[in-house]
């Protein structure tokens, strides 16, 4: 009998996860009985009573398991550690404690799995999210999409369910940031996707901050993209070109017309300086995140840091 393995990240879940844990279990009593079930929760530093729940769940069911971390290291490290940690020949790499991702797709998943595909990938078509937050989703990931080189389905995100081959091809790329949507697509694997529609948050509060998204959006970005830099690149010469036609029409117009453009142009050089003074920053700052994430991966820090290990 074959095992799939879920994971769900909590942080400050009280309310999600008993509902979350039987919903699961409820799928592998039913439509899912030909497998075994392994459940992994991944708690980061919660400090509501997600922890002491997540005990109680464990020491009443053996195929629940639980990662405590030492402290909060993010959302996707944190899941990342629990994909790693998973045992399964399948490992759904992400299942929300909310259940924004509908469990009712895990068998179709799981079926397309059988049938020879090794990663499935869920596809948010419809997102019940406000329409602000829904078009710069939209906007960030079809830029995303544009520039890397990788082959990424637009509206994918964590939910996917990978053969245990993949989670061990992932497991040879040292990341200290892991952006594991995209990982399983760099494995380079036989995959399909599946259109589900992404349902709001029925209770409790979203612990994602747009701190950490915009965060999580540049690892992205400089993770699996080299065009910022590109775009830095073209930018500075495409900017150095317009200086220096701009220089020669000023030395034409000083000669033809010395009487009445004697002056120099006050204005312009304020503009000139402030305009290459912004574009150097942004270049600066562009760098700065490849050598950030350089100075990551050198240090070759774990992922998170545990302080408990419960029923594995």
């Amino acid at each position: 009998m074959k095992t799939i393995s879920i994971v769900t990240p909590c942080y400050n879940e009280e309310m999600n996860v008993r509902e979350c844990h039987a919903a699961i279990k409820a799928l592998f009593e039913n439509e899912l009985k030909g497998y075994k079930r392994e459940h992994v929760f991944c708690d980061n530093a919660s400090r509501d009573r997600t922890v002491e729940i997540l005990r109680e769940i464990a020491a009443e069911d053996k195929d629940v398991k639980v990662i405590l971390n030492a402290r909060n290291f993010g959302a996707m490290r944190s899941n990342y550690n629990g994909v790693m940690a998973a045992t399964g020949d399948a490992v759904l790499l992400f299942f929300p404690a909310d259940m924004q991702d509908p469990p009712e797709l895990i068998p179709q998943f799981v079926e397309l799995w059988a049938q020879g595909n090794e990663v499935v990938y869920g596809i948010r078509k419809i997102r019940e999210e406000n329409a602000t937050m829904r078009t710069l989703r939209q906007l960030y990931y079809r830029m995303l999409t544009s520039l890397s080189e990788l082959s990424l389905p637009r509206g994918v995100g964590d939910f996917q369910l990978c053969d245990r081959k993949v989670i061990e091809a992932m497991r040879t790329i040292e990341d200290s940031y892991p952006f594991m949507r995209m990982m399983t697509f760099e494995c380079g694997f036989k995959s399909v996707g599946v259109p589900y529609k992404w349902v709001e948050r029925r209770r409790g509060v979203s612990t994602n901050s747009l701190k950490s998204l915009v965060d999580q959006g540049m690892n992205g970005l400089v993770t699996n993209t080299l065009a910022p830099l590109r775009l830095v690149l073209f930018g500075g010469f495409f900017i150095a070109a317009l200086s220096i036609l701009y220089a020669f029409i000023n030395l034409v117009l000083g000669i033809l017309f010395y009487q009445s453009f004697a002056q120099p142009g006050i204005m312009t050089i304020i503009v000139a300086v402030f305009f290459f003074g912004g574009v150097q920053l942004f270049s600066i700052g562009v760098l700065a995140e490849y050598v950030l994430a350089i100075y990551s991966q050198v240090r070759r820090k774990p992922v998170v840091f545990e302080r408990e290990r419960i029923n594995f």
